[in-house]
C-alpha cells in the first residue's frame, strides 16, 4: 500500500478527477503489487499533516504546496530526494524550470519534485479594450500607464451617484494577489531572513504603492470598494464588467465557463483574453508563483515505491495527459512549451523567469502576515486609517507575533 496525501475534498467526478483517477489507475497496472491509497485531506492541510508526523503515520507521498513548504523542509520532516535523481539515470532535473525546482532546494539537498506552478498575472478582457480604442498592455507598463489604461476603462454611470457601469480593474484583498505590487515599487515585506517586518514592510516604496491602490479604489474609482464588491455578489471581471484583474492560471477554468447572457451568450470569451506581467516601476517585473510539488515524509514505509510513483508523475508521458486539465503551467520545460501552441498558454512563458517563491516556502508561519495584511488593508479601504500607519501598525503586530514562534 503506497498512502499519497493531497489537500482537497472528495472530489465531484468531474473531468478533472476522472483524468486524476485514470492515472492513478495506470501507475498500478504498470506496478503489480503496488496499490494506491489516495487520501484527501480538506481544509487545514497543514496542521492535519503535522498531526501525521507526531504520530507517526506520515504517508509515503504527500504533495507539498509551496505556501506552506517551510513548515516541512525546515523542520527536516522530509526525505532529501537528491540521492534518488543521482542513481535514477532515466531522471534529468534539468527537464524543469530551475527557479521552480529551486523552491524546495537547500544547499545541496531537495525535498521535492514539481508537478506545476501558477504565476500570478494581469489578465485584461481584449474586447474591452479593443472598443475603447485602448491599446493592449506593454510589457515594460509603469503603475502611471496602468491607471492611465484604467481610468480610459471605466465608464461612469449617467447618474453621478451610482457606481460606473464598468471598471477598468478589479482589486482583491487577498495578499498572495497583491504582495508583487510592493516588489514592483521597490518594497518588500520581510527583512532578507524573514525574521521582521519592521523598516521593511513599512518603508517608503510600500507607502507609495499601498497609496497608489488605494487611490485606484477610493479617489478615482477606477476599482469597484470591497462594500461594492460584496454587493455585487460575484467577480465583476467574469462578468465582463471590469477590464483587467490579477489572478493566477487556475482562474483560466472558470473564464472558459463564464456566465452566460439572456441570449446563452458568454459575459467573456475567454479566447479573447491577454495575459501581461504586473506593472512596474523597477527595472525589471516581479511576481510570484505559487507551485505544487511531490515529497517524501522522513520514515514513511516505502521509499523506494514512493520515488517510483514521483517519477511517474513527474514523467513528460504522465503530466502531457495532467496538464491537458489546464489548471496551471507544467513544471516541465517540454510540456509547457507543447502547451504554449495554445496562444493564451504561450503568453504565461515570457513570465515564468521574473516569478519569485512565495514567502511562506521559506518562512513558518508567513499565514500570520497575510492574515495581518488583509486586515490592513481592510483598515485603509473601509476605514480610511492612514496608509503609513496602517504599515506601522501591521509591521509592528507582525513583529510581536513572530516573537511568539
Amino acid at each position: 500500500m503506497l498512502r499519497l496525501t493531497n489537500w482537497g475534498g472528495a472530489g465531484e467526478d468531474n473531468d478533472y478527477d476522472r483524468l486524476v483517477k485514470d492515472l492513478y489507475r495506470r501507475f498500478e497496472r504498470d506496478h503489480p503489487g503496488v496499490r494506491l491509497k489516495i487520501e484527501n485531506i480538506p481544509g487545514e492541510y497543514v496542521p492535519k499533516m503535522l498531526l501525521n508526523f507526531v504520530a507517526g503515520t506520515q504517508p509515503e507521498v504527500m504533495v507539498l504546496d509551496a505556501s506552506s513548504a517551510a513548515v516541512f523542509v525546515n523542520n527536516g520532516l522530509l526525505t532529501d530526494l537528491r540521492p534518488f535523481v543521482e542513481s535514477d539515470p532515466e531522471f534529468d532535473l534539468g527537464d524543469f524550470y530551475p527557479n521552480v525546482v529551486d523552491i524546495a532546494r537547500r544547499g545541496d539537498k531537495l525535498y521535492a519534485i514539481p508537478i506545476d506552478f501558477t504565476p500570478m498575472v494581469v489578465y485584461y478582457n481584449k474586447d474591452l479594450f479593443d472598443k475603447a480604442g485602448v491599446p493592449y498592455p506593454d510589457p515594460n507598463w509603469t503603475f502611471a500607464e496602468f491607471f492611465e489604461i484604467a481610468q480610459k476603462l471605466t465608464i461612469p454611470a449617467k447618474d453621478p451617484g451610482l457606481p460606473p457601469v464598468q471598471y477598468g480593474f478589479v482589486f482583491t484583498n487577498w495578499m498572495p494577489a497583491w504582495v508583487m505590487w510592493l516588489w514592483n515599487n521597490g518594497g518588500d515585506v520581510l527583512s532578507p531572513d524573514g525574521s521582521k517586518a519592521t523598516g521593511y514592510l513599512d518603508s517608503d516604496p510600500n507607502v507609495e504603492t499601498l497609496t497608489f491602490l488605494r487611490d485606484l479604489v477610493k479617489r478615482h474609482k477606477v476599482a469597484p470598494s470591497l462594500s461594492e464588491m460584496q454587493a455585487m455578489g460575484a467577480d465583476p471581471f467574469v462578468h465582463g464588467k471590469a477590464a483587467m484583474v490579477v489572478m493566477g492560471h487556475w482562474a483560466l477554468t472558470g473564464y472558459k465557463n463564464a456566465p452566460k447572457d439572456g441570449s446563452g451568450k458568454p459575459l467573456i470569451d475567454w479566447e479573447r483574453l491577454g495575459v501581461a506581467h504586473l506593472p512596474h516601476n523597477t527595472p525589471e517585473p516581479h511576481t510570484v508563483f505559487y507551485e505544487a510539488g511531490l515529497a517524501i515524509p522522513k520514515d514513511c514505509n516505502h521509499p523506494e515505491e514512493a520515488w517510483e510513483f514521483i517519477r511517474y508523475w513527474t514523467s513528460a508521458e504522465v503530466q502531457r495527459v495532467y496538464n491537458s486539465s489546464g489548471i496551471a503551467v507544467s513544471a516541465r520545460k517540454d510540456i509547457s512549451r507543447e502547451r504554449a501552441a495554445d496562444p493564451i498558454e504561450a503568453q504565461f512563458l515570457p513570465i515564468v523567469p521574473s516569478a519569485r517563491p512565495p514567502y511562506g516556502s521559506r518562512v513558518e508561519s508567513y499565514e500570520i502576515v497575510e492574515n495581518v495584511g488583509r486586515s490592513m488593508i481592510d483598515s485603509i479601504l473601509n476605514n480610511d486609517v492612514p496608509v503609513r500607519e496602517a504599515l506601522r501598525r501591521a509591521a509592528s503586530r507582525i513583529d510581536r507575533e513572530f516573537a511568539k514562534r
